[in-house]
């Protein structure tokens, strides 16, 4: 993919952060949460190849309106305790696709390519909290790469960024009169921050090459593996999509690149869980931040054919135990610090094989409309970070794509799995 550079500007605030605003303090929540930018880029098919920079400016006014009410995305991070709402403004690249047309992009998407489209590389993220590039095709195409720092907000903080964003861009709605809720930003009352000594929250960047590889599942496949893993002699509820697809995608890992469990690793597998509809009361969508944690289990194996057959299980126990009394915990900070750091110390003693999930469907990403239509696909790009999945919806197919980040000698095992390949499409894979 050739990629011209045309303009890099700072996106600022159409109006000063108020001085009583300016210092945005970290939850404990944001504290504990890793410093490195989550992508999306969003493809659209406008065909109006001379109209580029009216196009582009209004990203750029509709943005600048948009950061006045989230003025955080365009401050800066300070260590791990606040941002500064300078106004310094969010780094902003506009770019020319010479080649290819965008039709064959997302027709074959090659996760390492997709990281042209996006303003920085997600492991580099020093103090930033926001970037976005927008990408004009030839052929008259439209891609919106934006990165945002998973310290300063989950998926769900910046979807409701995404939307008012959109929604002003469109014409709906502008700062003075806006049908769009207006984000809160009290997480550091509810989830005060905590001294965090002897924890350092990172993703530790793989030495290896990483491959990424995306595996699109039907939503028929998705129906039969959901039935697959479900008990009918014990009464079961059939697992979710999700539960299903992460116990598939597990069990086939272990196959093929170890053929059983080694008795002598741990094992563990993370899935995110949003923490709002789970506290006493719910909390609201638009409360910003990051409201959301890591749920861990351990598997455990038998001898079953699909030696992954009772994850689904110990995965739905472990969610189960993030209620309000979990969260309760949450707030009091000390004791989840130290769950934190026997985590850390464990996997200094023994060889520990983690595994994590994350899900991005159902959320209505396929509905951002900057005023020139919907997007014709939404994907993600490579992560420097082994044996991590992220699941986002497949349009309105009904199915799922997973994108999968394996050390290169794994997928080259993972990927040519028999199982695997019969239950999916086959998809780019790309290297780091």
């Amino acid at each position: 993919m050739k990629i011209e550079v045309i303009e890099r500007a700072y996106i600022k605030p159409s109006m000063p952060t108020p001085p009583h605003l300016c210092k945005h303090e970290f939850s404990f929540l944001d504290q504990i949460a890793t410093q490195i930018f989550m992508p999306m880029i969003f493809f659209y098919n406008n065909y109006h190849v001379n109209d580029a920079r009216t196009y582009s400016d209004r990203v750029k006014q509709s943005l600048s309106e948009a950061l006045t009410q989230y003025y955080p995305f365009a401050g800066r991070i300070v260590e791990n305790a606040f941002i500064d709402c300078n106004d310094q403004g969010a780094p902003y690249v506009q770019a020319r696709v010479r080649s290819p047309p965008l039709s064959d992009v997302i027709s074959e998407p090659d996760p390492n390519q997709l990281n042209k489209l996006l303003p920085c590389e997600l492991d580099n993220v020093g103090d930033l909290v926001f970037a976005i590039q927008v990408n004009m095709f030839d052929c008259g195409g439209m891609a919106i790469g934006i990165c945002f720092s998973h310290k300063v907000a989950d998926a769900l903080s910046f979807i409701t960024f995404l939307n008012s964003w959109a929604s002003i861009s469109r014409g709906d709605c502008n700062i003075k009169n806006s049908t769009v809720s207006r984000p809160i930003f009290d997480l550091a009352t509810l989830f005060p921050p905590r001294s965090i000594s002897g924890f350092k929250p990172s993703v530790e960047k793989a030495r290896e090459k990483i491959v990424t590889k995306r595996f699109v599942f039907s939503a028929s496949t998705i129906a039969s593996l959901r039935s697959r893993y479900t008990d009918n002699k014990a009464n079961e509820i059939k697992p979710s999509r999700i539960e299903a697809l992460s116990a598939f995608i597990w069990a086939r890992f272990i196959a093929s690149t170890q053929g059983k469990p080694n008795p002598n690793t741990l094992y563990r597998v993370a899935h995110a869980v949003n923490l709002r509809t789970r506290m006493d009361p719910p909390l609201p969508e638009y409360h910003f931040g990051n409201v959301s944690r890591f749920v861990m289990s351990s598997p455990s194996f038998d001898e079953r054919e699909d030696t992954c057959y009772g994850m689904v299980r110990q995965m739905r126990q472990a969610i189960k135990t993030i209620d309000g009394d979990y969260v309760a915990k949450i707030k009091e900070g000390n004791e989840h610090v130290e769950f934190l750091k026997q985590l850390a110390e464990e996997s200094m003693k023994r060889e520990v094989a983690s595994f994590s999930f994350s899900s991005l469907c159902r959320f209505p990403y396929y509905e951002t409309d900057f005023g020139w239509g919907k997007p014709v696909w939404v994907g993600s790009a490579s992560f420097p970070f082994k044996n991590l999945v992220c699941f986002i919806d497949a349009g309105s197919s009904g199915g799922i794509e997973a994108w999968v980040n394996l050390k290169e000698e794994d997928m080259a095992k993972f990927q040519h799995d028999e199982q695997l390949l019969a239950c999916t499409y086959p998809a780019q894979d790309a290297k780091v």
